[in-house]
């Protein structure tokens, strides 16, 4: 199964318990992406930091 009949499926149920439908596959993945990119740019233990310039 696929991402697009998971969403279907998924949306089918919520609508028949009368439950707020899940999010359209894809939406946060912009979200996601900057949030690990900011963790491994992030100095201190949590990443190496940026490069250093010279």
């Amino acid at each position: 199964m696929d991402t697009v009949q998971q969403q279907m499926l998924d949306s089918y149920r919520a609508a028949r318990h009368g439950d707020v439908p899940p999010p359209p596959p894809g939406r946060h993945e912009a979200e996601v992406l900057r949030s690990l990119l900011g963790r491994l740019l992030a100095p201190g233990p949590r990443g190496p930091g940026p490069p250093p310039r010279g």
